[in-house]
């Protein structure tokens, strides 16, 4: 299957990716996505990589706790927004480059944790991908890995009533994003084999933005913001809403050694 650059499907959409910055849905998403990776992050600096780190959001949350991150973006304007939020005393180092070659980047278990959300939508096939962020993990290291949900691809169309699209969704898992950028959507148990093929066990799995998916794209954020993410918090992790959010998080580990230091009470928090 050919490949398809992650930098080459979201460059076009820049633009209106940077101009939705701070709207709800974006708040919900990387509010949750740090909610749910800091219950298995250890208490110790961890090397971290963020694939495709775009504005920082999650690098720079990261580096004020104390870890050590390097940010890897295809887009030198985005990296520019991620370095204009480095505050004093966080070690963050940017790198302007594509997904694809994190293999001539780094060396093999060069980070303790990676991170790679909203990357893998934008390839045909994610498995090199994938072969990079297990070879890239030292032992026991940890995967975060944010994805488009192909299980319930057809609930966004749905709710929004265009039935046309909601019956193709059942049936593909190719779609257009709101971005206006062909995109593809991964199925949870398809993705797991696909991580244990190259090595990584998923300790946990949460959704993303249950409830607020169909907000429109100005939506401001509300007053009550801590009532709705503790709701958001709470569905991301329980059985059956976790299953039909838009976006799936996997938290993920080597499986060459467990345990690593992570907190296995931590991995299965809110099974």
């Amino acid at each position: 299957m050919k490949t398809r650059s992650a930098g080459m499907g979201f460059a076009g959409a820049e633009g209106a990716w940077r101009e939705r910055l701070g709207s709800l849905r974006d708040v919900v998403r990387q509010e949750l996505v740090t909610r749910q990776l800091a219950v298995h992050l250890p208490g110790r600096p961890c090397r971290v990589l963020d694939v495709g780190a775009g504005q920082g959001t999650q690098a720079l949350r990261l580096a004020a706790r104390g870890h050590l991150v390097t940010a890897l973006d295809a887009s030198g304007e985005l990296l520019g927004v991620l370095e204009a939020g480095i505050q004093p005393g966080m070690h963050v180092r940017t790198v302007h480059d594509r997904a694809e070659r994190l293999d001539a980047l780094f060396e093999p278990g060069s980070f303790d944790v990676v991170l790679c959300h909203g990357v893998l939508m934008y390839l045909d096939d994610p498995d090199p991908l994938l072969a990079s962020l297990a070879r890239l993990l030292a032992p026991g290291g940890l995967l975060s890995l944010l994805v488009r949900n192909g299980d319930a691809l057809a609930m966004r169309p749905g709710l929004l009533g265009d039935w046309p699209e909601a019956l193709r969704a059942f049936e593909e898992t190719g779609y257009v994003n709101r971005l206006g950028v062909a995109a593809r959507a991964d199925r949870r148990e398809e993705l797991t084999r696909r991580l244990a093929d190259v090595g990584l066990e998923v300790r946990q799995w949460y959704g993303v933005r249950v409830f607020t998916d169909t907000a429109p794209d100005t939506a401001p954020v509300p007053d009550d913001l801590d009532g709705l993410l503790a709701a958001e918090e709470r569905a991301g992790r329980t059985d059956p809403y976790r299953s039909v959010a838009p976006l799936t998080h996997f938290i993920a580990a080597s499986s060459r050694h467990r345990g690593g230091g992570f907190s296995r009470n931590a991995a299965n928090a809110g099974e």
